[in-house]
């Protein structure tokens, strides 16, 4: 019986040869460390690969994804890989990238129920309730739907600077920025929303912590 996967094993083997060809030690020298610059937080949606979109090899760029590329405070799979990144590994960039036409942003607009998944789209629901004003402001759908994406972009920012992981490291002195991009599906540009928080001065003075506690 032909295993069903075996394309996938094949295409594996040809993209190992390819880059053995090229550089013989690539593997060696990956296997034994990585020293990414950046943490991309981003959609699990399979249109959106991480390194492919910024022309990165593996070993360049960490990488966290989930539906809707949300951040929150009780999210320890998310912490944790955003902990190991900062505290570990010692990135010096943050890039939340949502994008434009996301299912799980279009899901949450609705009020049809998917499924367990609605109970995470609500955290995406809360964002647009928190910002209706600045959302209903736009009348076309096809754009409502496009500023709904870049909304939850800035406010994942947003939490992402809210953590005592990035926060701890800016006290410390580490070099931090955090970054808010969208990508485009139909065009393949990112765009660059110009959010860059590298420090807590910008935050809001409920969620800066001035101090680590000894306690």
């Amino acid at each position: 019986m032909t295993h069903p996967l075996k394309h996938l094993l094949d295409n594996n083997q040809k993209w190992a040869d390819g880059e053995t060809a090229e550089d013989p030690d690539y593997f060696q020298r990956l296997s034994t460390h990585q020293n990414p610059e950046y943490l991309w937080i981003g959609c699990a949606d399979s249109r959106v690969p991480a390194n492919e979109i910024i022309g990165l090899d593996p070993g360049e760029v960490f990488v966290h994804r989930n539906v809707g590329n949300i951040v929150v405070h009780t999210d320890m799979n998310c912490l944790s890989v955003l902990q190991y990144a900062v505290d570990i590994l010692k990135v010096k960039h943050i890039i939340v990238c949502g994008h434009y036409g996301c299912g799980g942003v279009i899901a949450a607009m609705e009020n049809t129920q998917h499924g367990l998944i609605d109970n995470w789209l609500r955290h995406i629901k809360d964002i647009c309730q928190k910002n209706k004003a600045e959302i209903d402001s736009v009348v076309d759908e096809h754009q409502k739907k496009a500023r709904v994406c870049e909304i939850n972009v800035r406010e994942q920012v947003n939490n992402v600077c809210y953590t005592t992981i990035v926060q701890n490291a800016w006290l410390r002195g580490q070099t931090l920025t955090v970054h808010g991009w969208v990508y485009g599906l139909r065009d393949g540009l990112i765009n660059d929303l110009g959010i860059m928080v590298n420090g807590p001065e910008s935050l809001p003075e409920t969620y800066r912590m001035s101090t680590k506690s000894t306690d």
